[in-house]
């Protein structure tokens, strides 16, 4: 129970990090996963990408993201790139779901409650010394550029701010959250970026605040893709298809208000309301005062 807001917004994030067990239980796969894959084929370097390490995870929705950069010529089509990874996992894993998943491939351990995903990738010459860049599968076709490291470094140095140091990741965690709890169809990836970039501009962080104005800020921008931060790569989408984005767009105006309302609430002293609407806005997982 929570007593106010802030208090509510702290045993919430706290409840977000995923459990120890899980991350043990990811971390005994991986060895295994990145044996399967060397023993098919040439690999320059595994590299974990995604949430789950770095910080911004969500609890029981967390897939441990591994990109693969391949040791081959690169094929036309990414379709053939996946097929590779998708066949070399099923030959290591007979009894595990493997399936692609553009633009990776997912293999489901413990029936799904543990997930990996890999994406493959073939080093380009458009780096530089301190930035790797990777032609990746597409959303839906073809390839596109990606610098997964390089945008790591990018939200933990955002992260690191003395003002607002842990917002960035705490924001994002935040975001995610209201993604998976409301099932909206919005790249993970593309919420981490834009908190991070939100954070770039913030001299402090309050979480009924920032939630709010981060969701109106969205919201207000219908979702655009976003210029990469760093110049590394292309734009960011936020859905893979105009269909996710139209349902996206719906419960992010929902969400918007519904954390607007929540505002308002705190602003007049009026904390069981405020509750209220912040539990709509989590799906119900806002904890209870």
């Amino acid at each position: 129970m929570a007593r106010t807001i802030s208090e509510g917004f702290s045993l919430f994030l706290d409840c977000l990090v995923p459990l120890r067990s899980q991350r043990d239980a990811a971390a005994s796969h991986r060895a295994s996963v990145e044996s399967s894959l060397s023993n098919a084929m040439p690999i320059r370097l595994f590299c974990e990408t995604g949430s789950f390490t770095h910080g911004t995870g969500v609890r029981n929705h967390t897939d441990v993201d591994l990109l693969a950069s391949i040791g081959r010529v690169q094929p036309a089509s990414p379709d053939t790139a996946l097929s590779w990874v998708k066949t070399a996992l099923s030959m290591s894993f007979p009894n595990t779901t493997v399936r692609i998943s553009r633009p990776t491939v997912v293999v489901e351990f413990a029936s799904g409650t543990e997930t990996w995903e890999i994406l493959p990738g073939f080093i380009t010459d458009r780096g530089s010394d301190s930035i790797s860049v990777y032609n990746i599968p597409g959303p839906s076709s073809g390839w596109i550029d990606s610098a997964p490291t390089a945008h790591l470094k990018y939200v933990t140095t955002v992260n690191t701010q003395n003002e607002i140091k842990g917002a960035a990741k705490q924001l994002a965690r935040l975001a995610k959250a209201w993604k998976y709890y409301n099932n909206v169809p919005i790249s993970s990836f593309y919420l981490e970026m834009r908190a991070a970039n939100y954070m770039s501009t913030q001299k402090s962080f309050i979480p009924v605040f920032d939630i709010c104005y981060f969701l109106e800020d969205l919201d207000r921008m219908q979702l655009a893709s976003m210029n990469d931060p760093l110049g590394a790569s292309g734009r960011f989408s936020a859905c893979s298809s105009e269909v996710k984005k139209s349902d996206a767009l719906s419960k992010l105006s929902t969400g918007a208000t519904r954390a607007r309302k929540a505002l308002e609430a705190h602003s007049g002293n009026d904390a069981q309301t405020a509750f209220s609407y912040l539990n709509l806005l989590f799906g119900g997982k806002f904890p209870a005062r």
